[in-house]
């Protein structure tokens, strides 16, 4: 039990990173350096709750943002940059969970699998879910969206760490999220077909 319990936290973590790292990476990291339900001292991933590179992920998310901001949403959207920033989410939700995992003495490589494939779900249910609601906002109420989207990730992550079963609820409401979101665009194209 004790390792179901591990991996769906490792798992409820990299999925709040693929929703939005900052604030989860942040607090996971504040989270172990006081011993707080996570804890990297002793493992192969001590880096994660350094100063360095807490501050190396802030300097990143910020760099995207500007970018992003730069270029319009839908060029950064269409562009390399998405596919470098999930490739990061990615990566940085594989090293949580397998530092989630180091830190209990289970085997790194399933947390690693898992990370990963919690924060593509959380990257792909949220980006789909918030770029829906952006379309249905004007431009002024589409701006409070990050706001949101930190709040439930940094919820996510902080949930995950210090109460690891919840995290089955994180990442059920992902999947429902993303299911909704493909199902919709079926019945938008179907829709289409028939006005043919």
């Amino acid at each position: 039990m004790d390792l179901v319990f591990d991996l769906l936290q490792g798992a409820g973590i990299a999925a709040a990173i693929g929703i939005r790292p900052l604030l989860p990476v942040l607090l996971v990291g504040a989270l172990a350096s006081a011993d707080l339900g996570i804890d990297f001292d002793g493992t192969s991933f001590e880096f994660i709750e350094s100063p360095i590179f807490l501050f190396g992920v802030v300097v990143v998310v910020a760099v995207t943002d500007i970018v992003r901001r730069r270029a319009g949403e839908q060029a950064f959207e269409a562009g390399p940059g998405l596919i470098a920033f999930a490739v990061a989410l990615l990566a940085l939700g594989a090293l949580e969970s397998g530092g989630s995992m180091d830190d209990r003495g289970h085997p790194v490589i399933l947390g690693i699998v898992v990370g990963a494939a919690a924060a593509a779900l959380g990257f792909v249910a949220s980006r789909s879910l918030f770029n829906r609601v952006r379309a249905r906002l004007d431009k002024d109420a589409a701006g409070a969206l990050p706001i949101y989207r930190e709040a439930a990730a940094l919820a996510a992550a902080g949930l995950s760490v210090l109460f690891p079963p919840l995290a089955i609820v994180v990442l059920a409401g992902l999947a429902f999220l993303m299911s909704g979101g493909r199902r919709r665009e079926g019945e938008k194209y179907a829709g289409l077909r028939i006005l043919r």
